[in-house]
């Protein structure tokens, strides 16, 4: 069975767990179109296991979200959170 990853994603989750620093925290960027022909990214992180704080970003196209989707994803990865 082949698997087709996902060249633009919509939805990423993100997490980075260290025991030795009591750390578990968690990172999920997800676009969402709009009416309009723009798209929301919408960030979300916090502790695993509670709510986290949410921040939404609008772009004027997708491909402009997922430039920015991608760009996150890359400093996030830098700073220890894994897929």
């Amino acid at each position: 069975m082949n698997v087709q990853l996902e060249l633009f994603p919509s939805k990423l989750r993100l997490t980075r767990i260290d025991p030795e620093q009591n750390m578990r925290r968690f990172y999920c960027l997800a676009l969402q179109p709009d009416l309009f022909g723009g798209c929301t990214l919408i960030r979300e992180w916090g502790r695993i296991g509670r709510g986290g704080q949410v921040l939404r970003q609008e772009f004027e196209s997708e491909g402009n979200a997922v430039d920015a989707l991608i760009e996150m994803q890359g400093r996030k990865v830098k700073r220890g959170y894994l897929r």
